[in-house]
């Protein structure tokens, strides 16, 4: 039986497009929170109202430019490059960004009456951010509840899923074809494949192309 209602915090990615097909397959209503904090790109939050208004559920922005005065990022700053060094924290790292997303998030849910909230998270594919843990989650969560006096579940479907397996589950969502068509990934603004060269295309795309191989794989056998 699927439960009421839950919140998608939602970017139109592959990851967090994802989870709003999970959470149609699992919920009656659904609602989608998106956070405007000063990308490199506007192109994200319109793709995902385009996807939002597509499979039919609400679509909400938050302002969250207030980043903008508090960090410097390779996210919200086109001067900052993209880099990715062993042992230290991608530049793409935005400070809190999690922290703040699920925070306004439930505020916005207890506001239309939900306890769910979905976040599209993975500590298998996290690219090194402390705030796509399990153990930040299950920790917000417990404070989220103590805060606003709730009872709040965070859902992470994605959370034990590496790229291959979230292709994967797409397609048993009935949603392959969707998401690589219609979401953007990737760090330049470019939607489906990207640009091909940045970290989030070539994560995206590698876990693509070991999906397909292992698909074919199936098939010869």
């Amino acid at each position: 039986m699927k439960k009421e209602k839950a919140v998608v915090v939602f970017s139109g990615g592959q990851d967090s497009t994802t989870c709003l097909f999970w959470a149609i397959k699992n919920f009656k209503e659904v609602a989608t929170v998106t956070f405007d904090y000063g990308q490199r790109h506007s192109a994200e939050i319109e793709c995902a109202r385009k996807i939002a208004e597509e499979l039919g559920v609400s679509f909400k922005v938050l302002d969250m430019t207030l980043i903008n005065q508090l960090s410097a990022n390779a996210l919200t700053r086109d001067d900052i490059d993209v880099t990715a060094e062993d042992g230290e924290l991608p530049s793409t790292f935005v400070p809190g960004r999690n922290h703040l997303f699920l925070s306004f998030a439930a505020v916005y849910a207890d506001a239309i009456g939900c306890q769910h909230l979905i976040t599209g998270v993975s500590q298998t594919d996290f690219s090194g951010y402390p705030d796509c843990r399990d153990t930040f989650i299950r920790s917000l969560n417990v404070t989220l509840n103590l805060a606003m006096n709730k009872q709040f579940i965070i859902h992470t479907p994605l959370m034990w899923l590496d790229k291959t397996e979230v292709w994967e589950l797409s397609d048993t969502l009935g949603a392959f074809e969707f998401i690589q068509d219609k979401t953007l990934t990737c760090y330049n603004g470019i939607p489906s494949t990207g640009c091909g060269e940045c970290p989030a295309c070539k994560l995206r795309n590698d876990g693509l192309a070991r999906y397909q191989d292992k698909k074919m794989a199936g098939v010869r056998a």
